[in-house]
């Protein structure tokens, strides 16, 4: 693959690492810390990050079952987050390969409709099953979303960035 000049080379990803912070993004969505509707999903972030960074690793099956983990955390209709998780999985796999050709910030801004989407696809099913409409608060979580995936990128890419000082010491 053609890389844009000044990007540097990533050593390969752990799967370890990949899959320990998908079920650490688990476990903060699950924290009882009250689930406000304008906080941001932190597993459709990791999610759409590994969708993006290792489209092989982590795809749509990975996004089924972990919307099954959060439909059943948070006792709402079977099928509901995961449905969103898989769309939004699917759709970071479609436009990844265009993806990594912007800068950072330019990604925020290409995620966002990703964001807005799975989140509308959630609040669709909710409101078609009788449930109640959570506010306009629940706007807010796409962009906070986006807003954090600089951070998001930078924490996940970390392990993956190569020494900037190669010495005879060290192979990479």
């Amino acid at each position: 693959m053609i890389m844009r000049r000044g990007q540097p080379l990533l050593l390969p990803a752990n799967p370890l690492f990949v899959w320990g912070t998908l079920f650490i993004a688990l476990m903060f969505n699950m924290l009882p810390i009250g689930r406000t509707p304008w906080m941001p999903d932190f597993l459709a972030m990791v999610l759409v990050f590994w969708a993006v960074h290792q489209p092989l690793r982590v795809g749509v099956g990975a996004a089924f079952v972990f919307g099954l983990a959060m439909d059943v955390h948070q006792s709402s209709l079977l099928g509901q987050h995961a449905l969103a998780y898989t769309a939004l999985s699917f759709f970071a796999i479609t436009i990844h390969r265009r993806l990594l050709w912007f800068t950072v910030p330019s990604q925020a801004l290409q995620v966002f409709p990703l964001f807005a989407a799975a989140h509308a696809i959630s609040l669709a099913i909710r409101l078609i099953s009788g449930g109640m409409f959570p506010g306009w608060d629940f706007v807010l979580a796409p962009f906070l979303e986006a807003l954090l995936w600089p951070v998001t990128s930078v924490v996940l890419l970390a392990p993956q960035r190569r020494a900037p000082d190669p010495d005879a010491n060290r192979p990479l």
